[in-house]
């Protein structure tokens, strides 16, 4: 509207193709003397408007990089108290416009985490939010015993809360699009550093832990050495969790998994005491006794034979490649050392354990 303004103006100030009027007093200022002076006052104007939307930093002066989250389904007015809350606060009647005509404001807004330049005039401003790439987290997996506590740890990273991501977990219907169920859920988290943007959802979250399930079982022949263990890849990280709950000494870990694939090969009761603890829901008990052992769970080793359900943790790599790469012996036994070092001792036979 401004620049039509100023065209009509210029217009107009072109010399008539018509007689012109005689000058009714010569006590009235010249016409085009008016209008020169509306134009000034036109292009100052604009040239303020100019430097307000264009060129005046809207960025609050700060050592730290500004992050503005928008979660989804967010409309204008929330992201615009989310700007105000880091400092930012635009003339509204110049920066409201803007946003319509940029293409910026609609409902809902655009969904996620963006690190906010150090300066940046209100048209840049808008042209970030609008259409700069997000800004990634790093969600971290490590020792997460059950889905739930999966739940809860990502929740507090990105954007939906640990019920929605619990509500997902728990979904019948998702889980079978995966390949998987609520018990063997656990198998796709491999313990490892992730880098999601911010806004991930829960169905997301589940699609990039099993592509990156896949991408681990791909690598380093991990599926043929699992078919001659005779195992799928499920089994092999419900045992790989046994053995990672068995013993906090990698060294261990290779030994552990010959004696527990040689009790499956053999028909034996693994008598795995972590399957106990996990069955009684006791995680933080120090030792197992023998009314743990009368739980009637299949996850109790010492009442039923074979592999639980399920892991019983998350296991790491070390101990999924230890169940893949066991050692090779006939040890049927252990039991811990009692020194405190985490060790353990092995036997062939139920003489020398109990020895």
């Amino acid at each position: 509207m401004l620049i039509n303004l100023v065209f009509w103006v210029f217009g107009f100030l072109q010399k008539p193709k018509y007689p012109k009027v005689p000058k009714l007093s010569t006590n009235q200022p010249p016409m085009k003397k008016i209008l020169s002076t509306i134009l000034a006052l036109i292009i100052l104007v604009g040239g303020y408007l100019y430097y307000l939307a264009g060129i005046k930093n809207q960025m609050p002066a700060s050592e730290n990089t500004a992050i503005l989250e928008v979660a989804e389904g967010s409309d204008y007015e929330s992201v615009m108290a989310s700007l105000a809350a880091l400092g930012i606060e635009p003339a509204r009647w110049l920066f409201d416009p803007l946003a319509t005509r940029m293409n910026f404001k609609r409902e809902p807004m655009r969904s996620g985490r963006f690190e906010l330049p150090e300066s940046a005039s209100m048209i840049g401003l808008i042209r970030h939010l609008r259409s700069a790439g997000q800004a990634t987290v790093e969600v971290v997996l490590n020792n997460e015993r059950e889905p739930t506590d999966v739940a809860g740890k990502v929740a507090k990273i990105l954007s939906p809360d640990s019920t929605a991501f619990a509500t997902v977990f728990e979904d019948a219907s998702t889980l079978a699009e995966l390949g998987l169920n609520r018990q063997t859920l656990q198998t796709i988290f491999i313990p490892n550093t992730y880098e999601l943007y911010w806004d991930t959802n829960p169905r997301q979250f589940l699609e990039r832990m099993k592509a990156e399930h896949d991408k681990f079982w791909d690598q380093n022949d991990r599926k043929s050495l699992a078919a001659e263990q005779g195992l799928r890849p499920v089994e092999v990280y419900t045992l790989a969790s046994i053995v990672e709950k068995e013993s906090l000494r990698p060294e261990e870990r290779p030994r552990i998994a010959g004696l527990y694939l040689n009790r499956l090969r053999q028909g034996i009761l693994l008598q795995a005491d972590p399957t106990v603890v996990f069955a009684n829901r006791i995680f933080d008990v120090g030792r197992v006794l023998f009314r743990h052992l009368e739980i009637d769970s299949p996850y109790n080793t010492y009442k039923y034979t074979g592999l639980p359900p399920g892991p019983i943790a998350m296991a790491s790599p070390g101990s999924l490649d230890a169940v893949l790469n066991p050692e090779d012996h006939d040890y049927l036994f252990m039991c811990a050392v009692g020194d405190g070092s985490g060790k353990h001792n092995f036997a062939k036979t139920n003489a020398g354990h109990a020895r």
